[in-house]
């Protein structure tokens, strides 16, 4: 009769075909879960509408929540805008002011970039997201990604560089053209000014927004007048973000870079670009049946005594 340690030892660590059965169905189990998220990756399954509706609620409600919670250091936000301002007309590229004047002198144009500016940001990003939804589902949890990220970078870009837009900046010279022509093309300009963050500029949304509208309309729409209109969207909206004074050419910048930034996100999570994903979700990935290994239905081994 061998030792008392050997013994418990041989009891401890079970050994034969009923434990190496159980190891090899614990492994083929985690191999096929390692799959199956790699299916996810490879072709994200079709989104739900009740999920993506609340997702994009809360998320505007926290972004909204926490960019109009950023303390309004007015005297860090004036010295951020002449610090961009010098810096432009330093290299010679500081041309917003007379942008801004030019604009501002033809009355029917300035104020349909007021009003552009208000309400497309809105309206266009939420019907590219609902297009991409309904016609490119494989590729809608991707490339909505892309803005997620994008927009929770600005935050950051929001709090740690408040910074004032030309039309609020202390004798720069620049017209705040909603308050001159009485419309309402800004929430941080008239009545709205209290419940809206005014130094939340660098980076522009309004451009960060825009080209992923643009880009992503250009890359999935079919129709090249389509995807014409697409690339002239954001181009279109830096000129009105100009004109109205809202922020300077610089904020466009900012605003590229948390794009860029997003894309790289979203490129690490799902491996491939967000436009080169399948256009609508594979078998696998939806939740269809798959293949389940042999080793999960072997009967078990039982082993008997000698």
């Amino acid at each position: 009769m061998g030792e008392p340690s050997e013994i418990q030892a041989a009891v401890a660590e079970p050994t034969g075909p009923a434990h190496a059965g159980a190891s090899v169905v614990a492994q083929s189990r985690a191999a096929a879960v390692r799959g199956r998220v790699r299916a996810q990756r490879r072709s994200p399954a079709r989104p739900r509408v009740w999920f993506e509706l609340a997702l994009i609620g809360i998320s505007y409600w926290v972004y909204s929540l926490v960019r109009n919670a950023v303390p309004e250091q007015a005297s860090i936000a004036q010295r951020h805008a002449t610090w961009i301002w010098d810096f432009e007309r330093a290299l010679g590229v500081g041309v917003e002011r007379a942008v801004n004047h030019g604009v501002d002198s033809v009355g029917w144009l300035i104020v349909g970039m007021n009003y552009y500016y208000a309400t497309l940001h809105f309206i266009v990003t939420i019907g590219v997201l609902v297009w991409v939804y309904r016609r490119h589902p494989g590729r809608y949890a991707a490339t909505r990604t892309v803005l997620f990220v994008t927009t929770g970078i600005a935050l950051v870009g929001f709090y740690f560089f408040p910074l004032a837009p030309p039309r609020l900046m202390t004798n720069g010279g620049f017209v705040d053209t909603v308050t001159a022509h009485h419309t309402w093309g800004s929430m941080a300009s008239g009545p709205a000014a209290h419940v809206s963050n005014q130094y939340a500029a660098m980076p522009s949304m309004h451009i960060g927004w825009s080209l992923w509208c643009g880009l992503t309309i250009f890359f999935l729409a079919r129709a090249v007048w389509v995807r014409a209109l697409g690339l002239l969207y954001p181009a279109a909206t830096l000129v009105v973000i100009v004109s109205t004074a809202n922020h300077f050419w610089m904020d466009a910048v900012g605003g590229i870079v948390c794009l860029a930034v997003g894309f790289a996100a979203a490129r690490t999570i799902y491996h491939v670009w967000a436009y080169q994903l399948p256009r609508v979700p594979t078998p696998e990935a939806a939740g269809e049946p798959v293949t389940v290994p042999e080793q999960w239905t072997a009967p078990a081994v039982s082993v008997g005594r000698r």
